[in-house]
């Protein structure tokens, strides 16, 4: 089930999540055309894998100071639980309507990244000058409606947090600096509840981890040596082509 070439697959998505936060979107096709594992086997192993992902990125953008603590404990509070009810949901809920849902917020985002005017870049540890404490109960909602997208979809937390944090205006080099917080509460309760469920291949979700794990910490060195523009720019093209992907793959099926 798990060959050099997923190895390799699981190594290069690694690499897009520490760069550029999204890749992990990539995963479960992969496991499909490479592994000929079934969606709803492969979502669990995923969400194993974004555990490990989620750890080493946060891990390498903190040294860069580069997370937004404040946001990031919000995101968190509301992942974990929201990553807990969408794991109960994947048995029963068809994941079409969603992935449609998503396809779109991807091309609608990357589009405004690409054609409105870059956000102004600042330490990811600073407050805004007009952003109250009351930030922390936004971005809680905003980490359980994620946390229960990522969880029905095996995407790990980034695919949907950054196309929001895009809307906000964020800085890119934040945002993706608290995706890689978003995977590890998302990650954990999603595993917890698919493991409830009997529902995790630990084995196929170990040999994911290390693999992505090595990638996420050279995705992540690259992404601080790019200027800001260009991490922008790449990040939105990357976000409009990820969701024109998608919604091709839906209309094919």
């Amino acid at each position: 089930m798990f060959s050099p070439a997923l190895f390799l697959a699981a190594l290069g998505i690694g690499v897009l999540i520490g760069g550029v936060g999204i890749g992990g979107v990539l995963l479960l096709p992969a496991l499909n055309a490479l592994g000929g594992v079934a969606l709803h086997a492969a979502i669990p192993a995923c969400m194993l894998a974004y555990l490990g992902s989620g750890a080493v990125g946060t891990l390498v953008y903190a040294r860069h100071n580069s997370v937004d603590w404040r946001m990031a404990a919000g995101l968190c509070a509301g992942g974990a639980p929201g990553a807990y009810l969408g794991a109960a949901l994947l048995p029963h809920v068809s994941a079409v309507a969603l992935e449609w849902g998503i396809a779109a917020l991807l091309i609608a985002s990357g589009w405004y990244a690409l054609a409105g005017p870059r956000p102004e870049s600042r330490p990811a540890n600073s407050r805004p000058a007009n952003s109250p404490p009351a930030r922390a109960a936004s971005m809680a909602v905003t980490g359980f409606l994620v946390g229960i997208g990522s969880a029905l979809t095996g995407t790990g937390g980034p695919l949907l947090l950054i196309p929001i944090l895009v809307w906000r205006r964020l800085p890119m080099l934040t945002a993706v600096g608290l995706a890689q917080v978003i995977q590890i509460p998302v990650a954990a309760l999603a595993t917890l509840g698919n493991a409830a469920h009997g529902q995790v291949d630990w084995q196929l979700g170990a040999w994911l981890a290390l693999a992505m794990v090595s990638g996420v910490a050279v995705g992540g060195k690259i992404a601080h040596a790019l200027p800001g523009a260009t991490l922008h720019k790449l990040v939105a093209a990357l976000l409009v082509a990820v969701g024109v992907l998608m919604a091709g793959g839906l209309l094919s099926n």
